[in-house]
């Protein structure tokens, strides 16, 4: 039987909710959700683990070689080959209490990722994000997944789940950088619009400040509705964008997956001005 969506150990549980109800968070706030990221090999996966992250982030793709029978493994492009499996790195996760979010950058990985998955369904009693670039964004120059087919052959597993639907994007530290446009935001929602899972919208941090206009308007069209800010290794930002979007958004409505030092100062800067207030 399908659980409901957002019923408490469903993968569309809000995880807020999730890590509220294993009393891991206090609030229903966003800033209190921590990620280990690109937990790819297996001695991130192993480290990932043990931390004290609620968010499990990895990649998902095919070996160029075609090696392990091509089941798929655990690797961010441009690498092509890795040390894990995501049959071997499910088994890991499963013996946490933590969310996991897979990211898909192409379509040939995510039918047989999902038979895997389906293989682990019972044991996962917890939020489950799949991720893809579905729309071409700022600065975007990857290859997009084509959304109808991404969502068709998650949906047609677990209808349960919740999707994590972006833009390709880049960004150029020499160049002005255009932020999200209307016309992007608007195709999205026309896409999620006949969706009934919980949908975030993972965005690129940088890009984020100018972009607050569409974004509201994006998050006002449903409850089921979230953002995920992400950066780039690279990428320029500001601690003050970030408290910017922290105080024009709904706090529990906006997640925050970024790096070091950049997540210390954020939270410094959230304990701070909860002092002063």
């Amino acid at each position: 039987m399908t659980a409901i969506a957002g019923s408490p150990g469903s993968w569309s549980e809000n995880i807020l909710e999730y890590f509220l109800r294993n009393n891991q968070i206090t609030t229903k706030d966003g800033a209190e959700i921590t990620w280990y990221h690109a937990a790819n090999h297996k001695a991130q996966m192993n480290e990932a683990v043990k931390s004290t992250a609620h968010m499990l982030e990895a990649d998902v793709l095919l070996p160029a070689d075609g090696s392990e029978y091509n089941q798929p493994i655990m690797a961010h492009p441009p690498e092509t080959s890795s040390d894990n499996t995501l049959e071997e790195w499910l088994a890991e996760a499963v013996k946490s209490n933590k969310g996991i979010k897979l990211d898909f950058k192409s379509l040939a990985a995510v039918e047989p990722s999902m038979m895997f998955l389906e293989k682990v369904k019972t044991y996962l009693n917890r939020p489950v994000w799949i991720n893809a670039d579905i729309l071409p964004g700022p600065n975007g120059s990857n290859k997009v997944v084509d959304a109808e087919l991404f969502i068709d052959t998650v949906t047609s597993f677990f209808p349960d789940v919740t999707f994590s639907l972006g833009w390709t994007t880049g960004w150029h530290p020499q160049k002005v950088n255009e932020g999200y446009s209307w016309a992007m935001v608007k195709e999205m929602e026309y896409i999620c619009a006949g969706l009934s899972q919980p949908v975030t919208f993972p965005v690129r941090a940088a890009l984020v400040r100018q972009s607050c206009p569409q974004f509201l308007w994006l998050l006002k069209q449903s409850n089921r509705y979230s953002l995920t800010l992400w950066t780039g290794k690279d990428d320029n930002y500001s601690v003050e964008d970030l408290l910017y979007v922290r105080d024009h958004f709904d706090k529990s409505q906006v997640f925050y997956d970024l790096s070091e030092p950049q997540t210390h100062e954020f939270n410094q800067a959230i304990s701070l001005k909860g002092r002063l207030l």
